[in-house]
């Protein structure tokens, strides 16, 4: 069973964060991420990103992940 460790550890490996919390039960998800590599892309681009970083988990070792993308700077405002 995946825990919310492990997700956290495979989005920060191939994606550039300055923030990244998950939360889950093991085959459901909810990540907060914040990335400068976010800067001009749509939200669907950003989400595609976070997917890429997973590769074949999603669906799989996955079942579902619910996430929130920002750039640093939208991350600022938020706090």
């Amino acid at each position: 069973m995946i825990d919310p460790g492990q997700i956290k550890n495979w989005i920060q490996e191939s994606l550039s964060c300055e923030h990244v919390d998950v939360q889950g039960d093991g085959r459901h998800f909810e990540a907060v991420i914040v990335s400068s590599a976010f800067r001009g892309k749509s939200r669907v681009q950003q989400h595609q990103l976070v997917y890429a970083a997973l590769g074949g988990r999603m669906g799989a070792e996955i079942h579902a992940l619910s996430m929130k993308t920002f750039t640093p700077e939208d991350w600022a405002v938020q706090c």
